[in-house]
């Protein structure tokens, strides 16, 4: 395996176990470390800087995460992330994202539901001017938001893993325009939903990025 890692910051705040699968996780997201190459604990440890311990302990969180798969008697693999993956991931997601919407709409304070507006607004501006990167970055500030006003450790704990599983997949394959109608619709129905729940004689507003594209 071609060296390409750089060596882990022994003086960094990270526990070294965390420092190496956030680097190893990089490393995937990024292509450096490809998708069916095989992971070689001690070349690894190598490029790191550190012992294989940590480097284990790494790979065997990546393969909770998604982004490794152990082959029986062949070691540890960058995976490859199939349709079928990628669909039966964003099912999951969006069954808990309804899940957090309806228990935030009963744990949300106020000041969590002004936020929400907010980012939503942030989200808005940034399709206009086609900023995906901001788009991704919001997107991800308002689902956090939204899954602590849902007052459950456990459910955000499962969305968290879901969510880094298809980070490799955005930021290898998803397109801008596709993305940002999406990251829209699902945010106008998160916001919507929690809104008419702590107002049910509140209207919707029927916002969303298709409408306007169809009234201009």
């Amino acid at each position: 395996m071609e060296k390409r890692l750089a060596p882990i910051n022994m003086d960094g705040y990270q526990p070294l176990r965390e420092a190496v699968c956030e680097s190893l996780r990089d490393a995937i997201r990024k292509g450096i470390l490809q998708s069916g190459q095989r992971l070689m604990e001690i070349q690894l440890a190598e490029e790191l800087g550190v012992s294989r311990t940590p480097v284990r302990e790494a790979i065997h969180k990546l393969e909770q995460e998604g982004y490794v798969i152990m082959r029986p008697r062949r070691g540890a693999y960058v995976s490859n992330m199939s349709n079928r993956d990628i669909n039966e991931i964003f099912e999951i997601r969006s069954a808990l994202d309804s899940l957090s919407a309806g228990l935030a709409a009963k744990h949300i304070t106020n000041e969590e539901l002004a936020g929400l507006r907010l980012l939503l607004e942030s989200i808005e501006g940034s399709i206009r001017i086609n900023d995906m990167e901001q788009i991704v970055e919001t997107d991800i500030k308002f689902h956090d938001l939204l899954y602590r006003a849902s007052r459950n450790t456990r459910l955000v704990s499962i969305i968290s893993n879901l969510r880094e599983q298809l980070t490799r997949f955005r930021t290898l394959s998803m397109s801008a325009e596709l993305h940002m109608e999406h990251a829209e619709q699902t945010l106008l129905r998160a916001l919507d939903d929690i809104s008419n729940r702590k107002d049910p004689g509140k209207p919707r507003k029927g916002r969303g990025l298709k409408k306007r594209q169809e009234g201009s």
